[in-house]
Formats: C-alpha cells, sequence, structure tokens
C-alpha cells in the first residue's frame, strides 16, 4: 500500500490581475491578506481540539466501494510555537493526532497495519499561504462565486519549484511525499480572506522505482502514482464563554490510485466535529 502525500504552495503573482468579470483586484494584496488571516488563525486554532472520524475505503476499478473500509478516530489540533523556528526561518506548523480508538478488531501479525492511516503529525495545508512558501507555485484568478450566501475570490494555482519526492518503506507500506508537483483551486471568502475550500490534485502521475529489499518475487521493479487528490472544506464555527466565531475544517476527502504488480484505489473520508477550546492549564470549553 501506499501513501500519498501532496503539499503545494502559493506564489508569488508575477503581477497584479484583473478578474474575469472585470472587476479590479490586486493579487498580491489578496494574497498578503490571506497570509495574515491564515497567521491569525494559527493563534486561534492551537487552542482548539476537535474530532476526526477517518473512513479508508479500498475501491473497485469503477470506483465503488470494495471491501469493507477500516475505521479510524482522532483526536486532533494544530500544533505552531511562534517563538521556534523551523528550517526555513519560520515557525514548523503541523496537525497532530492522538487516537481514540482503533479499526475493526485488532491487527495480526501478518496484516496490513494501517499503510493509509493518517500519520501522527502531518503538514497543516493553509501554511501554503505562508511568506515562506510563496514561491512554491504560480497561480491565476479563475473568477467568483458565492459559498453557503458568501461571496468567495477563486484562485488556481501549480506547482512550479517541486521538491526532490521523499519516499519512505516500511515492510510493506511506502509513504511517497510529493512537494510542488500538484495544482488546484482555493475558494476564498472576500470580505474576510478566510479560506472556505482547497481542492488539490497530482499534475501528473509519477513512478519510482521499487527498493530491491521490498520488492516481492515477480513483482513489478517501479510504481506509478497515477491519482492523488485531495479537497478540504471549512465552515464557521461557534464558541462560547467567550463567544468567539472561528473557521474550522470540517471534512477532508481524498482518493489515490497506485499501479505497481496491480492496482491500488483507495478512498479516505475524514469528518472534523466536536470542536472544543482549551485553556492553558488543560481546562476544555465547549
Amino acid at each position: 500500500m501506499c501513501a500519498v502525500v501532496l503539499a503545494a504552495g502559493i506564489a508569488v503573482p508575477r503581477a497584479a490581475g484583473q478578474r474575469p468579470d472585470g472587476a479590479g483586484l490586486d493579487l498580491t494584496a489578496a494574497l498578503v491578506n490571506i497570509g495574515q488571516r491564515v497567521e491569525a488563525w494559527y493563534s486561534r486554532a492551537q487552542s482548539i481540539v476537535s474530532r476526526e472520524t477517518v473512513s479508508i475505503q479500498p475501491l473497485r476499478a469503477d470506483l465503488s466501494p470494495g471491501a469493507s473500509p477500516r475505521r479510524l478516530a482522532y483526536e486532533l489540533r494544530v500544533a505552531w510555537d511562534p517563538s521556534r523556528p523551523g528550517p526555513l526561518g519560520t515557525p514548523d506548523v503541523s496537525v497532530v493526532r492522538q487516537p481514540i480508538r482503533a479499526g475493526r478488531g485488532k491487527p495480526g501479525r501478518d496484516e496490513d497495519p494501517g499503510c493509509m492511516d493518517p500519520k501522527p503529525v502531518s503538514p497543516e495545508p493553509l501554511a501554503m499561504f505562508r511568506p515562506s512558501r510563496l514561491a512554491e507555485s504560480a497561480f491565476s484568478l479563475a473568477g467568483t462565486t458565492r459559498v453557503n450566501g458568501r461571496a468567495a475570490l477563486l484562485i488556481d494555482y501549480r506547482g512550479v519549484a517541486a521538491r526532490p519526492p521523499a519516499i519512505s518503506w516500511t515492510k510493506d507500506c511506502v509513504t511517497v511525499e510529493l512537494d510542488g508537483r500538484s495544482r488546484g483551486r482555493l475558494w476564498v471568502e472576500t470580505a474576510t480572506y478566510d479560506v472556505l475550500r482547497i481542492d488539490d490534485r497530482l499534475a501528473a502521475p509519477f513512478e519510482f522505482d521499487v527498493p530491491r529489499e521490498y520488492m516481492r518475487r515477480g513483482a513489478a521493479p517501479t510504481m506509478v502514482v497515477e491519482r492523488a487528490e485531495t479537497s478540504i472544506r471549512y465552515a464557521r464555527v461557534q464558541f462560547q464563554d467567550p463567544e468567539e466565531s472561528i473557521m474550522l475544517p470540517v471534512s477532508i476527502d481524498s482518493l489515490t490510485v497506485m499501479r505497481g504488480t496491480g492496482v491500488q484505489r483507495v478512498r479516505i473520508s475524514q469528518r472534523l466535529s466536536d470542536h472544543r477550546r482549551f485553556l492553558t492549564e488543560g481546562r476544555i470549553l465547549d
């Protein structure tokens, strides 16, 4: 099995653009505003813990459900320490998961340990808007729309500064990180510059070699990531004591198609709910 991680950034624009509807818009200023909104969001989101329920569904050739899905649950939070700079000179931002319960039954000694399970620590998707990431992709305006009654700006992007792929193997599992090799679309609320939705997909199939020590008899010497897609949706969540409204991720849907000796197709659905605030002394607020 193979887990594919796509992490792309939004680039500094070549020049200010015009919306297709003719209304003037300084795209550089828009990205600056989005980046500032994301930084402010991190300072608030790091005090929130959410419940994440995950369904990992194998698929048939027509993408209909195959075997029974693997189900998992986690407590999820954003980890960000603005006082500790990362490798790029700015603080790293991560999504941290703590398991709540395991899937159906306990895996046996020879069973798949869960190659497609979400990682305990993974990249935070909105980090693509931070200044240190802006040079990794090019973008263009794609128009305007409305999302749940709110005016939104559409921004298309594509990776232009792909990093070397990071491929790691553990027994029968391989994780492939393909930073900067995707393209997609952003939905951004025009009134607040909050991100409402991110759709991301692998721009082209990616082929890589299978190390000799992981190659089974009669298996192909290479594997190909044919398709990798992710869609993240955000919604406004209301908190009390004190009263506050925060935009938070509520769903993540991904599809991965891999080809090696055979073809593996997996759809992963992640739903986030039961958002709670906690204070520095550890008291959780509804």
